[in-house]
């Protein structure tokens, strides 16, 4: 091939490489790769060519810009829980609005519903749990279903289930978010039902002390995992400029950050759930670490990523 027919087919993607530089290690491994080819190429066949020259810089220059990426990595756990994913999370706003009035609205359908009907706890919660916690109630124990486990085994358990609910909340999403919808409302009215069952028997108090230690930060990761979905779903429904395919891709990607954050806050509630939740403590305890945990909720995925967003405005 003539040099010049060389360069007439390949100036294009030079200057684009030159002039719209890029940080994701993937683009940059792809562009890295092409480079190296048009450079062997042009080192065998126009050795002693400008093109050459001009090649081994370009081919050089991201040689440089992959390893800063690389060692940028090192990092990269601490720089995503601390800036990537509260600005990501800072897009979603809506999205967790949305999410989580589904669920407010499934809590009050759910605590209705349970007021009007003798049955419907049964059919929601089931035979087993309702007789098993009327049992406990005439024990003088409500909540001992939380001591009925080896607390090992029941973190595992809990954690991998809670993970679990939360990651199919996330993908049902792909359902152009009516799944994420549905699990969202059909959580909401369990915890609605839940919470008037001991209502009704005058034990409300005792079981938000009790049950919302863990509570506070396991319902509220399932409403932001209602979120990832919706992002998902609403990235699919509505692409906007992009193409619906583009659009698409980019909703599961930062759905998908979304969810794998939440994975340490499930580990937490797991925690709280097994070795916390059975104790019996002082209400001024209790009430504590319930606004705590909601506290941090509110703080890290509200109030810091608006802070941050405006400190990165010019």
């Amino acid at each position: 091939m003539r040099e010049a027919l060389f360069v007439k087919r390949n100036t294009d993607k030079w200057r684009d490489i030159e002039q719209n530089p890029t940080n994701d290690p993937d683009e940059l491994t792809d562009r890295f790769v092409e480079l190296t080819d048009d450079l062997s190429y042009a080192r065998t066949f126009y050795p002693d060519s400008n093109v050459t020259r001009y090649l081994n810089g370009l081919t050089g220059q991201i040689h440089r810009n992959l390893m800063q990426n690389r060692r940028d990595e090192r990092g990269r756990f601490i720089t995503f829980w601390q800036y990537e994913l509260p600005l990501l999370f800072q897009q979603s706003h809506r999205m967790l609005a949305l999410s989580a009035g589904i669920f407010l609205v499934a809590c009050i359908l759910g605590w209705v519903s349970a007021s009007h009907d003798n049955t419907f706890v049964r059919l929601i919660l089931g035979d087993q749990y309702v007789n098993m916690t009327l049992e406990n109630i005439k024990k003088g124990d409500p909540l001992g279903v939380y001591d009925s486990s080896d607390q090992a085994s029941m973190f595992v358990q809990i954690t991998l289930n809670n993970i679990y609910v939360a990651f199919r909340t996330f993908v049902f999403g792909l359902f152009a978010s009516f799944g994420t919808m549905a699990m969202l409302f059909y959580n909401g009215v369990m915890l609605g039902s839940f919470q008037y069952f001991f209502y009704e028997r005058g034990l409300l108090l005792d079981s938000v002390l009790k049950i919302w230690i863990h509570g506070t930060l396991e319902i509220s990761a399932i409403v932001i995992a209602g979120c990832a979905g919706l992002t998902v779903g609403n990235s699919l429904l509505f692409p906007g400029t992009y193409s619906r395919l583009e659009s698409f891709k980019k909703g599961i990607k930062q759905g998908l950050k979304i969810a794998i954050g939440l994975v340490p806050i499930f580990i937490t509630a797991g925690f709280l759930e097994s070795f916390i939740t059975r104790m019996t403590l002082p209400p001024v305890v209790s009430g504590s670490i319930i606004l705590l945990s909601a506290a941090f909720i509110g703080w890290y995925f509200i109030f810091y990523p608006i802070q941050l967003n405006r400190k990165r405005q010019p």
